[in-house]
């Protein structure tokens, strides 16, 4: 079956790009979040440091070497709807290409490789893309693929109701990732899903890493507004006023806004209040908070 590139990939970036470095400058705790697994993501993209490392200290390649870079290229990004993980997969990316001086590209699979049904075509699909990442990967530069929703590929082949099509799915991913261990870390998978419970167990075994995403904290929040809310004259208790509307309640029982309920609906919606015609106010975002109510909790 002839695929197209556009059939397999949402999105298809060389790495590093401008657009993603910029990003992760206003990704609400991503620094952190970096700071604190960057050793771990670069054992898996740069496995070849390890042995550097090893004969550094050691004189030679110690067996920890061995058992450390044998891992499976996989990570997965856990959490709920509009926490982050992909726009963070993305930036990660960029960032590992950065630091390890290699050239990279960056893919996105398409919810397109699910195919129309037809026998062995989503599994076909599959391979087909990702064959082409380790073509693009090479022998010299790095490929990262984000794998998004992922529950909807891996999810456990024990339910009953799974479609035979849907099992083969997962076997391929199984399969596929197996395979990328071969190429030293030329190739890097994330798996961004809402739904972790109910991905295939042996997909969780390989991972070699599993970062978890939660709505933002009171901290986060207001990291967040102050920086999109620079410049326009509003004081900081009314910025923390809105801090503490898009919390979790008990009264009604809600969590609290995600990174995207705040951005793509509360800063919108407050700033179409006052465009065209006059300048945004505060009260303008409070009315919107009093409002909105957060997107439900999903993640499980």
């Amino acid at each position: 079956m002839s695929t197209t590139r556009s059939e397999l990939f949402e999105l298809e970036l060389s790495l590093p790009e401008a657009g993603l470095h910029a990003r992760a400058g206003r990704l609400v705790g991503f620094e952190a979040r970096y700071e604190r697994i960057r050793r771990d993501l670069r054992l898996l993209a740069a496995p070849e440091e390890v042995g550097e490392w090893s004969r550094k200290f050691y004189g030679s390649e110690m067996p920890i070497c061995a058992a450390v870079t044998d891992r499976y290229p996989l990570v997965i990004f856990a959490g709920d709807v509009g926490t982050g993980k992909t726009e963070t997969a993305e930036a990660m990316s960029d960032r590992l290409a950065r630091e390890t001086g290699k050239g990279a590209m960056l893919f996105k699979l398409s919810t397109r490789v699910r195919g129309g049904g037809k026998v062995g075509e989503m599994s076909t699909l599959l391979n087909n893309a990702f064959e082409t990442v380790v073509k693009e990967a090479g022998k010299t530069r790095s490929a990262f693929l984000i794998i998004d929703e992922a529950d909807s590929l891996t999810s456990t082949r024990d339910e009953s109701h799974r479609h035979h099509e849907d099992k083969v799915a997962v076997n391929t991913i199984i399969q596929r990732v197996d395979d990328l261990r071969r190429h030293r870390g030329r190739v890097l998978v994330f798996l961004c899903t809402n739904r972790s419970a109910a991905l295939d167990p042996a997909v969780v075994r390989r991972a070699a890493r599993t970062e978890v995403f939660s709505r933002p904290n009171a901290e986060e929040r207001l990291e967040l507004l102050r920086m999109d809310l620079k410049g326009l004259g509003i004081e900081d208790a009314a910025i923390r006023q809105l801090v503490d509307m898009t919390g979790p309640s008990s009264d009604p029982p809600q969590p609290g806004f995600t990174f995207s309920d705040l951005r793509s609906r509360l800063l919108p919606e407050a700033l179409a209040r006052a465009f065209p015609s006059r300048r945004i106010q505060a009260e303008d975002f409070v009315q919107v908070a009093r409002e909105m109510t957060p997107s439900p909790a999903v993640y499980a």
